[in-house]
């Protein structure tokens, strides 16, 4: 525009108003693309809302689709015979639990040597091997000791070196007493140790059979088993933790309780199943106001323009369809228990289309009915149930082809349209305004020789 600024220059005309004038008037051409695209741009932001609310409902009721994996049992007993932990099909009820024996590992003893590190095999052996034998495994234990590695500490190396169910240690009692200690990893009578070597000096020292009349090692702990009764039902086990009973249970025993026996109190844990319910209410009563507000109507006076205020998605039958589509879920009977239907567990819709949760409801019947609660929230987990079918609709409205992305898909075939529409006024806005400048350019050439010519000419005739 600045050699706008030299039109007229040498006239009375004012022709770069003019032009500025005309400038303007070619440019509103485009004003009306330019609102089209701010409120196109408006309804893809407003989208990106109802898009995230959506989202967040979908996860809401992934979590319930997966109920069973929240519909869990609590310990509600206080235990000191034993602890115990849950599995997610462990079933509410009370046990009684008796401990009449810990599970114990064996631990062996050799005779002792005045010194850890004296060979205490036979020198005129190469070699000797040491057996350690346990029924509860597969195969026995073998080491193979040199001549020169027959003493205590060598020994507990090869056994440790193997990684094996035996753990060996030195235990040095004063400066000139030595013990090699032998304990079983796991717990249990079948894991009792039988210790043998083809060395006959050094079996004076490692060598162990139960009953055996010529041991080398003393037995300072005796393998055992647990032993317990649930509700009176004797139970043996070789570890004192136990996985199986009663199902879903872990017990981790942890003293003798013989005459008394203690009760394991299971409840149903309400609070996962209530808190994910009300995450999806408040999940879907969150859409609801996205929604109202993106279809907000403020009415106006006849023949006023329409309210800024209105929201930019009014109107909007996908997102009419979606809401709708939503709401109707709620009335439709669900499994064949005795909840089909979300007000019978207190979960109610209000004349605006918002959720309530009537917890005192909802809570009796995740404690009384918890396997009808499941039943109609997830069905068969594929196309029933109350929360299965939430999900899929979910998924498939906000799938790369779903009613989302191609209310989306379409504002941007609009917007593209009136950015090319943009593109060809304005070019055609230069063109003119070119034109506009040439002629104004030379009309001013015209007027301003014409000018020169008069006054010369008047200045001509004032000398006569």
């Amino acid at each position: 525009m600045a050699s706008i600024s030299t039109l007229g220059a040498g006239t009375n005309l004012d022709l770069n108003t003019l032009y500025d004038n005309l400038h303007s008037a070619e440019q509103a051409q485009l004003t009306p693309i330019t609102n089209q695209q701010a409120s196109y741009n408006a309804q893809l932001t407003a989208w990106g809302v109802v898009q995230s609310s959506m989202s967040k409902l979908q996860t809401a009721a992934s979590a319930l689709e997966n109920a069973s994996s929240i519909a869990t049992t609590k310990v509600t007993s206080s235990n000191t015979a034993f602890t115990a932990t849950l599995a997610s099909g462990a079933a509410a009820g009370n046990y009684s639990v008796e401990v009449d024996q810990l599970a114990a590992a064996q631990s062996l003893l050799s005779k002792s040597a005045s010194s850890e590190s004296t060979d205490l095999g036979d020198s005129s052996m190469a070699s000797r091997t040491i057996t350690i034998s346990q029924s509860g495994q597969k195969s026995p234990l073998t080491v193979t000791l040199n001549q020169d590695q027959t003493s205590l500490t060598d020994i507990r190396d090869a056994i440790n070196k193997q990684q094996g169910s035996v753990n060996a240690s030195v235990i040095m009692a004063n400066d000139n007493t030595y013990y090699l200690s032998l304990t079983a990893r796991d717990s249990g009578t079948a894991n009792a140790m039988t210790v043998s070597t083809n060395d006959s000096t050094l079996s004076q020292y490692i060598s162990y059979s139960s009953g055996g009349s010529n041991n080398g090692m003393t037995q300072q702990v005796a393998a055992q088993d647990a032993q317990l009764k649930i509700n009176g039902l004797s139970i043996t086990r070789s570890s004192n933790i136990v996985t199986d009973a009663p199902e879903g249970v872990t017990l981790n025993l942890n003293k003798v309780n013989s005459g008394s026996p203690e009760t394991l109190s299971i409840a149903t844990d309400t609070t996962p199943m209530a808190t994910a319910i009300q995450t999806y209410v408040d999940a879907y009563n969150s859409l609801q106001k996205t929604i109202a507000d993106q279809t907000n109507y403020t009415p106006v006076q006849e023949g006023q323009a329409p309210s800024t205020d209105n929201g930019d998605l009014l109107g909007d039958n996908t997102l009419m369809n979606i809401q709708t589509s939503l709401r109707s879920q709620f009335s439709d009977p669900q499994g064949s228990g005795s909840i089909q239907v979300l007000s019978q567990l207190g979960i109610t819709q209000d004349d605006k289309g918002d959720l309530t949760v009537d917890s005192t409801k909802l809570n009796a019947a995740l404690t009384n009915q918890p396997a009808d609660v499941l039943s109609f929230l997830t069905g068969d987990g594929k196309t029933t149930g109350f929360a299965t079918q939430v999900t899929n609709r979910l998924n498939d409205m906000l799938a790369s082809n779903g009613m989302v992305s191609n209310a989306t898909t379409g504002i941007n075939t609009s917007l593209k349209q009136l950015s090319d529409q943009y593109n060809n006024v304005n070019d055609q806005i230069t063109a003119v305004m070119a034109q506009y400048k040439t002629e104004f350019t030379n009309l001013s050439t015209l007027v301003s020789s014409m000018t020169q010519t008069g006054d010369y000419l008047s200045a001509q005739f004032a000398k006569m």
